[in-house]
């Protein structure tokens, strides 16, 4: 889903939230699974939430703020389906508006279907306006609605779910996990790159599939596995099927979920967030050392890298700032004078912890700078001698456009400054970036098996006008697929 860029928070100058989506198919009634797993993954989406489960027909309930402002306790005691969706958003392409708000709900000939999405469609546009020539009305912006407007053609065109879901993924260009609910039966598909996080878990024969495995954890379920690259589920309770969709050799997992958007305790395509985090501390120790006192994480995400890199400088890790839990990250500031003060209602320093001290900041990112200059300000002002910032991933130079709202090449520091003068303008007395290797190393996944573009500007899949990494276009796979599909048929003929 992208953005329309209208609206800036005190934290944007990282990259933005994604989207968190679950499903359930039980015996039981699923509304209060569903609102429970939405509840862990807030994290991921906090503009808007909604569930939809299926009791007869798809009934549902969305609307804009966190998930406990939108469902209440009658809202769950009013439903009693035993299939069902649900989606945590984040805009990042369509607006932040009560329409773009998911579960989207459409009715057809062929049934009723809800879809939760997590990703965004390079080629929406284009399916968006096919559709439109066929008599197709759009009723949102999201790139969202033009995938289920999609998959409702190819359901009311082929009447087998399983091949409408085949069909329609091969005309989707960019990252997607879906969680569909098609009439009574729930549906997971991730992309052919696996760009977004998608998994599945079981508890005394209820299924559950969701964006991070942390939601299994906390509910009581086994955590099972990570979809494979364009893998699709259908789940029953007690058990899944599964088929795939044509895929190329390597995946290009999302290396943002490690750096910062995923939960610390979620594992994430075999890796533990946290483990990443900490190896990632460790790597930038030893890459950029400094003569310091003390180690100073930025909340939250920074803090397993800043355990990570004070582990091996030898140096003590000290909570210097803390987080006011209490503003939302949804707190709006489009002025850059807002936003510094929303930096100092959201952090403030432990001053008797840094004051003489010479620091070592760790942080995940920098985009464009602002935020942690005014970081390292506070802590300056707090009494600190030095203060020396660390970043645990490579300088970000190019837009995202496969789900983070980093949309222009503009708004990266890192294509304006060098290194020493970006330290120059967050006043630190030194930076540090994590290298390439070193991001590659801590996450121990193969470089091709990752999604590098906002750090190189080469893009697992054909995007107009930007470089492609090296590897084919994904319709050849599918070609290749459809080509064998063929053989096969001939040879059973004869």
């Amino acid at each position: 889903m992208s953005s329309d860029g209208a609206v800036s928070e005190y934290s944007d100058l990282r990259p933005r939230e994604k989207c968190g989506i679950i499903g359930c198919a039980s015996e039981q009634p699923v509304a209060t699974e569903l609102y429970y797993g939405l509840r862990i993954l807030q994290h991921r989406g906090q503009e808007s939430a909604g569930i939809a489960v299926f009791e007869g027909e798809i009934k549902s309930k969305r609307g804009m703020g966190l998930v406990h402002e939108v469902l209440t306790k009658d809202d769950l005691m009013g439903f009693r389906g035993r299939s069902g969706i649900g989606h945590v958003r984040y805009s990042t392409a369509g607006s932040s508006v009560l329409d773009n708000a998911q579960p989207i709900v459409v009715k057809t000939s062929y049934g009723d279907v809800a879809l939760a999405h997590n990703g965004e469609i390079v080629n929406a546009a284009e399916i968006r306006e096919d559709l439109s020539r066929k008599g197709w009305a759009f009723m949102t912006t999201s790139d969202s609605e033009v995938i289920i407007r999609l998959l409702a053609n190819e359901l009311v065109s082929t009447g087998d779910p399983r091949r409408a879901l085949k069909e329609f993924t091969n005309r989707l260009q960019g990252a997607y996990s879906l969680a569909l609910l098609i009439n009574d039966t729930v549906y997971a598909v991730r992309d052919p790159l696996g760009i977004r996080p998608l998994c599945i878990g079981e508890r005394e024969g209820t299924m559950m599939i969701a964006s991070e495995s942390v939601a299994f954890d906390a509910l009581g379920y086994r955590f099972i596995r990570d979809l494979k690259a364009g893998e699709i589920v259908e789940l029953r309770p007690g058990g899944f099927d599964s088929f795939r969709l044509p895929h190329p050799t390597h995946s290009a997992h999302c290396m943002f979920e490690w750096v910062y958007f995923a939960r610390p305790d979620s594992v994430i395509d075999g890796r533990l967030v946290y483990d990443a985090r900490v190896k990632i501390g460790q790597e930038l120790a030893r890459e950029h050392p400094v003569d310091a006192d003390i180690v100073v994480p930025v909340p939250e995400s920074g803090r397993a890298q800043a355990q990570g890199y004070a582990a091996v400088a030898g140096l003590p890790l000290v909570e210097g700032l803390i987080k006011n839990r209490y503003i939302e990250r949804t707190f709006i500031m489009p002025e850059q004078s807002e936003r510094e003060v929303g930096v100092m209602l959201k952090l403030n320093p432990i001053r008797s912890a840094v004051k003489n001290k010479r620091v070592v900041l760790i942080d995940d990112s920098i985009i464009r700078g602002t935020t942690l200059r005014k970081i390292v300000q506070i802590v300056r002002q707090a009494g600190a001698k030095e203060v020396h910032v660390r970043i645990g991933c490579p300088p970000i130079r190019s837009p995202c456009f496969l789900g983070i709202d980093m949309k222009t090449r503009e708004q990266f520091i890192a294509n304006e400054k060098t290194v020493p003068e970006i330290g120059e303008f967050i006043t630190a007395d030194s930076l540090g970036y994590l290298s390439m290797r070193g991001l590659i190393n801590a996450l121990k996944q193969s470089r091709d098996d990752v999604c590098l573009g906002c750090l190189t500007g080469e893009y697992p899949i054909v995007i107009p006008g930007e470089k492609v990494r090296k590897e084919k276009p994904l319709e050849m796979f599918a070609e290749a697929s459809r080509r064998k599909e063929t053989r096969k048929s001939a040879v059973k003929k004869h």
